[in-house]
């Protein structure tokens, strides 16, 4: 009896869950299908586990399965003396084997101005940041990556909660050494010494006599004699004119004052009595 036990818990060893099989129907039921998987382990499938062609909702197994028919299946869990099966394909990471800083691979499925997402074969494609795909500046995703490409990648954070994987690239790839210059050796300043010229001996001339004279000489007579008055400028030819003209009354009423100074007193009985006997006209 131990024995019979036994044997049937060893159908089960090695079978592992997510493990991919080709099964054959073998018998159908009202709550699923029995399959074998060529181990000969007792596998079964629920209807709820079954997929559809056109993706409607299942009512009864046999509008999906039929005996003798060959499905795609993955081992969603191990009893200890029979398998269970889906069609459902399982995910390559739950989300409790998501780690922080651990390495993915994954396929490229979308871009976006800001990024790029990635199905690594979780629930939800990890995004990978415009800022994390490179060490230098990138003006936009298409520039680093394309859709269908196979990228590695970092995991930077997880949210279960928002269902968010964060991604980096450039966290894998070194980052570029800065090649420094050397610094130029600046010798220390020092300042030139002044050269102190000798004023230059002016030219000396021989004169009619047969003497000599500076040139200096020469040169402030005749800076004396080209010596020209400097134009007078607008606003000083208007005052001048100003000046002129108030000169000119001034010069007018001291003439008028003079001329009525010099009548006499008997020049003024004179004229006064002409008035007096001036004969009136007819």
């Amino acid at each position: 009896m131990e024995s019979s036990v036994v044997a049937e818990t060893d159908r089960t060893v090695g079978i592992k869950t997510k493990a991919h099989f080709m099964g054959k129907v073998v018998k159908i039921s009202l709550a699923g299908a029995v399959l074998d998987i060529g181990t000969g382990t007792p596998a079964v499938i629920h209807i709820s586990q079954l997929v559809s062609p056109t993706n409607e909702a299942i009512k009864r197994v046999e509008d999906v399965l039929q005996v003798g028919q060959e499905v795609e299946v993955w081992v969603k869990k191990v009893r200890e003396d029979h398998v269970e099966l889906t069609m459902l394909k399982p995910l390559d990471l739950e989300w409790r084997d998501i780690k922080k800083g651990m390495t993915v691979k994954g396929k490229v499925v979308r871009l976006e101005k800001f990024g790029a997402f990635v199905e690594i074969g979780a629930e939800r494609p990890g995004l990978v940041h415009i800022s994390e795909m490179a060490h230098g500046y990138v003006r936009t995703p298409g520039d680093v990556v394309k859709e269908d490409d196979e990228v590695e990648a970092q995991v930077l954070d997880v949210n279960r909660r928002k269902k968010q994987i964060k991604l980096s690239i450039k966290a894998l790839i070194p980052e570029p050494v800065k090649v420094e210059e050397p610094v130029r050796q600046v010798e220390a300043f020092q300042p030139k010494e002044k050269t102190v010229r000798k004023p230059k001996k002016a030219p000396r001339r021989r004169n009619q006599e047969g003497g000599e004279e500076s040139v200096e000489l020469l040169a402030n007579l005749s800076d004396k004699q080209q010596t020209v008055e400097a134009e007078p400028t607008a606003m000083e030819i208007a005052i001048r004119e100003a000046m002129e003209r108030a000169k000119s009354r001034k010069q007018a009423a001291e003439d008028k004052s003079r001329k009525a100074k010099s009548v006499s007193p008997e020049q003024e009985d004179i004229l006064s009595r002409t008035l007096v006997n001036k004969p009136k006209s007819a």
